[in-house]
């Protein structure tokens, strides 16, 4: 399979990575997109940086019986042929529907991911052999552990197509940012002007924790009436 992964700007990357996923969420439901974070993506180990990527997008269905089997792991449409699809810096979105008692992948995929220079995995499933995963340092998002195999209760399907992962619409290409909060959504035809919005909510929303830790009040100042606004201007002229 030919899979072409769109570059990302490496300004994009530094901008996207000095922004919280809570500010982006705000500044996409202003945009009018209010389904951007996906349900049950918690980092397996504490502690995971902020991560910024293309998705690279692989899909599961419903286990049955004559196609998810440990003989189908060699099969020219596998995890294993996905995984070698993937270039270096993308964020792996596996549609695993929410299931939470087959593990989509162990500590040797995620080695290999790693070698690869994955950025990160992230899923709305479980992995398994979760202390190897955490040992390869490949950086998971995921509903936590579970010890049987994916075809225990999964079929894997295709990759890089339109999933579902969390409750949230993913294409190729679009942009992810992970950080503690989960993953979070950017549209790739948004990422631009979101990248623009988010830097500039997060130099506001820094101007007004300084006013509160001063003893401000909220009212006029979160969000900032004329008044504060013209006040937050004027601080950042003097920069």
């Amino acid at each position: 399979m030919s899979v072409e992964v769109a570059p990302l700007d490496q300004k994009i990357i530094d901008t996207l990575s000095g922004i919280s996923t809570a500010t982006l969420t705000t500044v996409l439901l202003k945009k009018g997109l209010r389904n951007v974070w996906m349900r049950g993506t918690r980092p397996l180990k504490p502690g995971q940086p902020r991560l910024v990527g293309r998705a690279f997008t692989l899909r599961f269905v419903p286990a049955r019986e004559d196609l998810a089997t440990p003989a189908s792991w060699s099969n020219p449409i596998s995890t294993r042929s996905a995984i070698e699809a993937m270039p270096e810096g993308v964020i792996v979105i596996a549609d695993a529907m929410g299931v939470t008692d087959a593990g989509i992948f162990g500590d040797i995929l995620c080695a290999r991911m790693a070698k690869k220079k994955v950025a990160a995995l992230v899923t709305d499933g479980v992995v398994r052999d979760g202390a190897g995963v955490i040992g390869t340092g490949l950086p998971v998002w995921c509903q936590g552990n579970a010890a049987p195999p994916s075809v225990a209760g999964l079929t894997f399907i295709n990759w890089q197509e339109p999933v579902g992962c969390g409750g949230v619409a993913v294409f190729p290409n679009d942009v992810v940012v992970v950080d503690d909060d989960g993953a979070v959504l950017i549209p790739s035809a948004l990422v631009d002007e979101v990248a623009d919005l988010a830097a500039e909510q997060e130099a506001q929303e820094s101007w007004i924790m300084g006013e509160v830790e001063q003893g401000a009040s909220l009212p006029g100042l979160y969000p900032p009436n004329a008044e504060n606004k013209a006040r937050y201007e004027a601080s950042r002229k003097k920069i």
